[in-house]
């Protein structure tokens, strides 16, 4: 049986699973899989390798198609709406294994990102201005890489700007995913692992600067991670996935102690 929160103030949920079901052959990877996402809320997506947790980061950000269930996302159902759609309308993620452009500068990084979303509103008069190069291009252009360097000073890698991305250290690597991730303006942001690769006091860092980017952009965030202690102490409630199924979903305190879960996934960690 699922253990429900009990204390955790319920609100419209922004983000909505019903019964999403994803098929690889005969591996059923997420199964009839349900939950919401309150509005400010910090949730966490845990369980063991192969769980299905990043099938469902897919799911959610339209990378792949569901079998069968809804995505509904502020009333809307979004279950076949295409990656660059779910992101225009509010939804960014960070990827398990990162995806930079490494050859590009850190700031450039951003501004890709900020680039597409600023010009998401009328793309054909931006390809005008740019073509011809309006002052509005100028000033939009701008605009953009000022925005950018806020957010790079934000995830504090604003003297690095200049140096290409692959050349950062791992831990600020993820943190230039974040702020690229941030440069589309999201209402829910998506985190695949973000404290992976990273040292104990690294993870604390992260875990602050959740907070803190939560708080600033009042986001809703989501995040799949294996750091169970940075998992217990950052989120509102945690769902816990296992062969694609939901076995526990609640406040930290009563999935730590849920027998199910710690028969599969947190055995002596938790």
């Amino acid at each position: 049986m699922i253990s429900e929160p009990l204390t955790l103030a319920k609100t419209h949920p922004v983000l909505e699973a019903k019964g999403l079901t994803r098929r690889f052959g005969g591996l059923v990877a997420v199964n009839n899989v349900s939950f919401a996402v309150e509005q400010h809320e910090i949730f966490g997506l845990i369980g063991p390798n192969g769980a299905g947790k990043t099938t469902l980061f897919n799911l959610m950000t339209g990378m792949i198609p569901a079998d069968s269930g809804q995505l509904i996302y502020r009333d809307e159902d979004i279950s076949q709406n295409r990656p660059c759609q779910i992101a225009n309308i509010g939804i960014a993620r960070t990827f398990q294994n990162i995806r930079l452009f490494g050859e590009l500068s850190v700031l450039e990084n951003v501004a890709i990102a900020r680039h597409i979303h600023s010009r998401s509103g009328n793309p054909i008069l931006s390809l005008l201005a740019g073509i011809f190069a309006l002052p509005s291009s100028n000033a939009m252009e701008r605009k953009t890489y000022r925005k950018a360097l806020e957010l790079l000073e934000l995830v504090g890698l604003a003297e690095r700007a200049i140096e290409q991305a692959k050349n950062l250290p791992y831990g600020d690597q993820r943190r230039l995913e974040i702020a690229r991730a941030l440069a589309l303006e999201p209402q829910v942001l998506l985190l695949d692992e973000p404290a992976a690769g990273m040292n104990p006091n690294e993870k604390h860092k992260l875990s602050e600067f959740i907070r803190e980017v939560r708080q600033q952009f009042n986001l809703t965030v989501i995040l799949i991670e294996h750091h169970v202690p940075l998992v217990m102490g950052l989120c509102d409630r945690i769902a816990v996935l296992h062969f694609g199924q939901l076995i526990a979903l609640g406040e930290p305190a009563v999935v730590r102690n849920d027998r199910a879960v710690i028969e599969a996934y947190l055995g002596d960690e938790k």
